[in-house]
């Protein structure tokens, strides 16, 4: 009998989307084919532990998004590189190590979604789902990625950068006639609108500035585009496909955390959107574009706005979007014909397909 797959699912992680992390994990390993897939659970805590956990004890508080936390009393553990097996090690010396054969991380922002992990899964040659350490590194960098768009002729929102040495330099008065009013204030390498801040007024300007600068050394000033949010999810490696657009529709001020994550109704999600044949080819024609000049592989999702004129603006990528049940990224799916469970039985395919490919590349002149 062919023995199950093992699949590491890796969440939790050290970023301010460590509760998102978790509550997508969950979904994730409640909906795995158990008959093909035997599942590993290692959940990172924000101190950057690796824990061993079971199902049953996978996370805590899950009734409450606002005190769903990991449970960190399994095993601490540690990847080996160099391995013959790709072996996932104890730090217990009586206990035994195990081999992976996939890794799926579930880590949303800094130290997960930023080509970290990816970087360490590469050096212990280890397949895993999602874009590679590039694809992965500027995807996170709202900086980067949005001159690598402009530069590829995709159409986006003006926006400036500040770095940390400069904070007490900018003058509102220049950005706003640059930008204009209102303009959101984020940090450059964070996602979940995890310190964001829509800014109307000079008075609220240097509190924003100042949460941003609390999760990273730059952040992004962006002018606001009035538009519907609209978002496409994008699945493949060389020649990837995108989904049905959705539609998001606040009820908040923004998009917030909190809209996302705790307040219930938060926002009206339409899927798939209502637009015209003719918008919706050209959003899915924007989205791969996009996830291939980022150089990405695996899955994303593309976040943007649709104009009254019509225009497609290009807000953001996200590499390892949100995998809750209800979720923008296999929800997307789920309306264009793939099921939560084959989606996650296509992402672990293009993490194999994608290493066995790599593992076909001369590595030295011998």
């Amino acid at each position: 009998m062919k023995r199950k797959l093992r699949v590491a699912v890796l969440f939790g992680g050290r970023s301010a989307e460590h509760e998102v992390s978790l509550q997508s994990a969950k979904s994730i390993i409640e909906t795995i084919d158990k008959d093909k897939y035997e599942v590993i659970l290692i959940g990172i805590n924000k101190q950057g532990q690796w824990f061993l956990n079971s199902a049953s004890n996978l996370v805590l508080n899950t009734h409450d998004p606002r005190l769903i936390k990991l449970n960190g009393s399994g095993s601490c553990v540690t990847l080996v590189p160099g391995a013959k097996e790709n072996k996932l090690v104890s730090l217990a010396a009586h206990e035994d190590s195990q081999p992976i054969d996939v890794v799926f991380p579930v880590l949303h922002g800094p130290y997960g979604e930023d080509g970290t992990i990816q970087g360490l899964l590469k050096l212990a040659d280890i397949p895993f789902v999602g874009p590679g350490v590039l694809g992965s590194a500027v995807g996170m960098d709202k900086d980067v990625l949005k001159r690598l768009l402009r530069d590829a002729g995709i159409p986006i929102a003006k926006f400036l950068v500040l770095q940390r040495a400069q904070k007490d330099k900018v003058k509102f008065d220049e950005i706003a006639q640059e930008l204009g009013l209102p303009m959101f204030i984020k940090p450059a390498n964070l996602g979940s609108s995890v310190g964001v801040s829509k800014v109307c007024s000079e008075s609220k300007f240097a509190a924003a500035v100042e949460e941003a600068f609390k999760y990273d050394q730059k952040i992004i000033i962006e002018e606001f585009i009035a538009g519907r949010e609209i978002e496409c999810s994008v699945l493949g490696n060389a020649d990837p496909i995108a989904s049905v657009p959705g539609e998001v529709i606040p009820q908040h001020e923004f998009y917030s955390y909190e809209a996302k994550y705790i307040d219930e109704k938060g926002a009206v999600l339409e899927i798939p959107a209502k637009l015209p044949e003719h918008t919706i080819k050209e959003i899915q024609k924007l989205a791969v574009k996009t996830f291939q000049t980022l150089c990405c592989e695996g899955m994303a999702r593309v976040d943007c706005f649709l104009k009254g004129n019509g225009q497609v603006i290009v807000n953001e990528i996200n590499t390892i979007p949100g995998f809750t049940k209800i979720s923008m990224y296999p929800k997307l799916w789920e309306a264009s014909g793939i099921s939560y469970k084959e989606l996650l039985d296509r992402l672990i395919q293009l993490a194999l397909d994608r290493f066995q490919a790599e593992q076909q590349l001369q590595t030295s002149r011998q």
